[in-house]
């Protein structure tokens, strides 16, 4: 492998890795209660939220105009209903006065159901992190082929901004299963996207890579991570949290991720 590639896998890993500092957060301390993970769950979606509208379709709009920017994410909004189709979703409703009357045989009952809804929350989390932190990658790769310090600067600004990406993925994994190692292993799964994106790049466009396909590809993420949140995130968020809570969960979630990614831009050099 030449050496570039691997500098750029090195320095995406610093970023890549930094999901399971956020996931060690998440296993040190103890379980949340309900009404604290659909707190957690709300400025999660908040985190997604902006990703999604403020860096990649933002960029998209942009870089390809608004009707192409559109299509492009939109075309990912259609990509990901069709599939959510596929996907089985277990349907919780809260507990009505018979359930409550049931006794602990069927309160475990109900918090296995909603344990169950928790970790899908979880999964979907992970993939739209996923998704999100391949570009991450890539934009590293290709600032560390302008220097070793540009790459450096890049690498340290992401692994900041991934931090409380791995509480999003490792919080309703180990809610669900009990597991740390699980929602460890699955925060780091989800960071291992953007060295993942290093070496992919780096074999299929060896020269060079059409921006504008690019820039379209990403807005087709930035639409299926908007779908992935409000199709997923959110309702779940309103049910254990309250819908005015979550909504404020949500902007702070929101807000916290804008700040991360204008840190991120000001790093970043101004011809990227």
């Amino acid at each position: 492998m030449d050496s570039q590639v691997l500098l750029g896998v090195a320095l995406s890993s610093v970023g890549g890795f930094s999901t399971s500092i956020g996931a060690l957060f998440v296993i040190l301390s103890q379980a949340p209660s309900l009404k604290m993970l659909g707190l957690l769950q709300g400025f999660a979606a908040g985190l997604m939220l902006s990703i999604s509208f403020f860096d990649l379709t933002h960029n998209a709009l942009n870089s390809l105009g608004f009707l192409r920017g559109n299509l492009w994410f939109f075309a990912g909004v259609i990509f990901f209903a069709v599939v959510a189709k596929f996907i089985p979703e277990p349907t919780v409703a809260p507990p009505t006065s018979d359930e409550k009357k049931v006794g602990k045989e069927g309160n475990k009952g109900i918090m296995k159901r909603r344990r169950r809804q928790v970790l899908i929350s979880g999964v979907v989390t992970a993939i739209g992190i996923s998704l999100h932190n391949f570009p991450e990658g890539m934009a590293v790769y290709l600032g560390s082929m302008k220097g070793i310090r540009v790459g450096l600067n890049l690498a340290l600004a992401i692994a900041l901004h991934n931090i409380p990406e791995g509480v999003a993925v490792a919080l309703p994994v180990y809610f669900a299963t009990q597991s740390k190692w699980e929602a460890f292993k699955l925060a780091s799964l989800s960071g291992f996207a953007e060295p993942l994106g290093v070496v992919i790049v780096a074999c299929l466009f060896p020269t060079s890579l059409n921006p504008e396909i690019l820039e379209g590809i990403l807005g087709s993420v930035g639409g299926v991570m908007a779908f992935l949140t409000l199709h997923e995130m959110l309702p779940l968020a309103f049910e254990y949290a309250g819908q005015k809570q979550s909504v404020k969960a949500v902007f702070c979630g929101m807000a916290f991720m804008s700040a991360s990614l204008y840190f991120l831009r000001i790093s970043l050099p101004e011809d990227m």
